[in-house]
């Protein structure tokens, strides 16, 4: 049976997906925060018929919603990438050692 070697993820792999994770799921978090509280603001400026204040949708809730999940995103994919590549030294330390006996 011919050797085959695994390739081993490179930490610039692991930085650039935990990276692409964070901006990804923290834009989508901005954009479903803000179009959520828009139609929050104007249902309430037609109830209180007063003129909708988006400037507040977007400072004071969108905002802070997007960079809070942004940054529970870094981290849990750090975590992630973390484990997957604790995991992959494991297995291949496991196939060396099936190699070589």
């Amino acid at each position: 049976m011919p050797r085959t070697e695994v390739e081993r993820p490179r930490l610039i792999g692991i930085a650039a997906r935990v990276l692409a994770f964070t901006v990804l799921g923290t834009l989508l978090s901005f954009a479903v925060a803000l179009l959520l509280s828009i139609l929050g603001t104007v249902i309430y400026s037609r109830i209180e018929h007063v003129a909708p204040n988006l400037v507040y949708a977007y400072r004071h809730i969108a905002f802070p919603i997007g960079v809070s999940v942004g940054a529970v995103v870094l981290i849990v994919s750090l975590l992630v990438e973390v484990r997957n590549y604790r995991h992959w030294k494991i297995l291949a330390a496991i196939e060396r050692t099936a190699l070589n006996h």
